[in-house]
């Protein structure tokens, strides 16, 4: 039986690497599948959630915030490289609130301020904030 070698690399290191049935990653352009014998590819991600499903049970999916970055897929091994990656159960939540909180406060002050960079960021922030707090309701 084939199956997908699947790990995500962040400039920290490694934060996952498992074998998986399947694996689905949203690109800039929607939703992408990858099943084992897929042929080459490289992607931009986007801030989004990563559903991998393992080989050792049909129930069990890990899910993994990625924010940004690519993935690579060549010869059933599926590499991905972000900026910042977090399994759901490493995710310190209330940090996340934290942060959802600050990025929505710099929102409002750049709004005021009329500052288009700003406003740029804190919505990255925001963005990342609330895709690590999904994340980590799948644990």
């Amino acid at each position: 039986m084939d199956c997908l070698t699947v790990n995500v690399v962040t400039p920290d290191g490694l934060v996952y690497d498992h074998h998986a049935m399947i694996v689905v990653a949203k690109t800039t352009d929607g939703e992408i599948g990858i099943l084992p014998k897929h042929a080459p590819i490289i992607v931009p991600l986007a801030i989004d959630e990563v559903r991998v499903k393992r080989t050792d049970s049909d129930t069990h999916v890990d899910w993994i915030a990625v924010n940004g970055g690519i993935m690579e897929v060549r010869d059933n091994v599926v590499s991905i490289i972000a900026d910042s990656a977090e399994r759901e159960r490493d995710i310190d939540v209330s940090r996340a609130e934290r942060a959802k909180q600050r990025a929505e406060r710099m929102i409002e002050k750049a709004k005021e301020n009329a500052n288009t960079d700003e406003l740029r960021r804190a919505t990255v922030a925001l963005h990342r904030a609330i895709n690590r707090i999904n994340v980590s309701k799948h644990t």
